[in-house]
């Protein structure tokens, strides 16, 4: 039930093709973890991506996109990407900020933020990709689209990533 959502994966959606963007979206069972993730993808060529959604102690958001694959330490990552010390945001101000769910968290949710609040930040590998995987704001679909126009897509809804290399 997407309903409640701000915007919905349809309208998402809708954006991406008003903008340009060429993208494939396949649906599957909810997946709440890469494992189940993994399970469910089948053939998708491409990079497949976890995101994190953090916040830092002088209360500065962070949306960290990065190769499902990576080992994220938040007491390491913290100086790589100028924040203070990281812990994970609880599933309200997720939802109030991104207006997603735990295991819905993608780079597509900041369409919903508004208040420009979470620093986007993109692992630079993902880039080296010819396409990368997001749940399009909900954890039953899978949207393919090149890292380009991920960027492209961001920045179009005002949240210009930095694409860092996570590598401490």
């Amino acid at each position: 039930m997407t309903d409640h959502l701000p915007t919905s994966p349809a309208q998402l959606l809708q954006r991406l093709a008003d903008l340009g963007l060429t993208c494939e979206t396949t649906t599957h069972p909810p997946v709440f973890t890469v494992e189940e993730s993994k399970a469910h993808r089948g053939t998708l060529d491409g990079g497949h991506c976890k995101n994190l959604f953090m916040k830092d102690k002088k209360g500065q958001l962070w949306l960290l996109v990065c190769d499902e694959d990576r080992q994220i330490d938040p007491k390491v990552i913290r100086h790589v990407i100028g924040a203070a010390h990281l812990s994970f945001g609880k599933p309200e101000l997720l939802f109030e900020v991104l207006g997603v769910e735990p295991g819905s968290v993608t780079p597509f949710s900041a369409i919903n933020d508004t208040k420009k609040q979470v620093n986007v930040v993109i692992d630079a590998s993902l880039m080296d990709h010819a396409a990368i995987h997001f749940h399009p704001l909900i954890n039953t679909m899978t949207t393919r689209i090149k890292p380009a126009d991920l960027v492209s897509f961001l920045a179009a809804v005002h949240q210009p990533p930095a694409v860092v290399n996570l590598d401490p």
